[in-house]
């Protein structure tokens, strides 16, 4: 981010959206691992009911956010590839703003709604959430109501929001991906290759676990699983994004080695 924010050659649409990726990671990151962490060595586990809501709201709109962010970046990158003429008329100033702030816009009003309907269900069999965090299928388990509305709304925010997104991204690769196979030089289909296979992986990897996660039926319980799955996209995602999105990109490595060689 400071990179981007201090190199002039980064200021395009491409590097505004890699700075909100990584500004939802570090939020993502932050709602959930500083409590994972704490819970690993601390005899005392519980949570306040304010703070259970809190990390619930902040990680649902956050992770939302992230699957919108990662489709948009998946189209810019179909902007550039595919219509690099028109490249810039595309993606402009007041377009990228719009797409940002409306990915917020939405992921935020999704993420309150949810929560909402979670803390009105009823909860009388136990207070003990088989979870390392408070995540909305969990509490579906531990409800002794019937949560048919929030299974709806999580069917439909999933439908509409992370199925529309997947779509997106897969059409903007698909569209990449043809392209690249219409260039001479092959050099430039290999690195074209690989950049997208990294981009693809992470996508699959992060798009799999929240749409398992969060599609599959609330008569299905598997604790660990759910656990395991979780720990992949609040976790390991945001691990990998900055290595795939930016480290392994020769724009960024230069900038870096600009900026270490002004320090040294």
């Amino acid at each position: 981010m400071t990179v981007v924010g201090t190199s002039v050659q980064l200021q395009t649409p491409m590097y505004f959206f890699l700075c909100n990726l990584s500004i939802i990671d570090i939020g993502l990151s932050s709602t959930i691992v500083p409590t994972l962490l704490i819970n690993t060595v601390a005899r005392d586990k519980s949570i306040s009911l304010l703070e259970c809501g809190v990390q619930m709201y902040f990680h649902l709109g956050l992770g939302c956010t992230e699957c919108i962010t990662l489709s948009v970046i998946a189209y810019d990158r179909y902007a550039a590839i595919c219509q690099p003429l028109h490249y810039y008329q595309i993606m402009s100033k007041t377009v990228c703003i719009c797409l940002a702030s409306g990915s917020w816009t939405v992921s935020l009003i999704n993420s309150a709604i949810h929560v909402v309907l979670t803390f009105q269900l009823p909860f009388c069999r136990s207070n003990h959430l088989n979870h390392f965090f408070c995540e909305i299928p969990p509490f579906l388990y531990i409800s002794c109501g019937d949560p048919w509305l929030n299974e709806l709304a999580m069917y439909i925010a999933a439908s509409i929001i992370g199925l529309c997104s997947f779509l997106l991204t897969l059409i903007s690769y698909f569209s990449i991906v043809l392209t690249i196979l219409k260039m001479c030089s092959t050099e430039g289909r290999i690195k074209a290759f690989s950049t997208c296979a990294s981009h693809l992986t992470v996508f699959f990897l992060y798009y799999g676990t929240i749409l398992f996660m969060y599609l599959h039926p609330h008569s299905d319980n598997y604790p660990e699983t759910s656990k395991t799955v979780s720990i992949i996209y609040t976790v390991v995602t945001p691990m990998l994004n900055p290595i795939i999105y930016s480290i392994r990109n020769g724009d960024v490595k230069r900038s870096i080695k600009n900026k270490l060689g002004l320090l040294i």
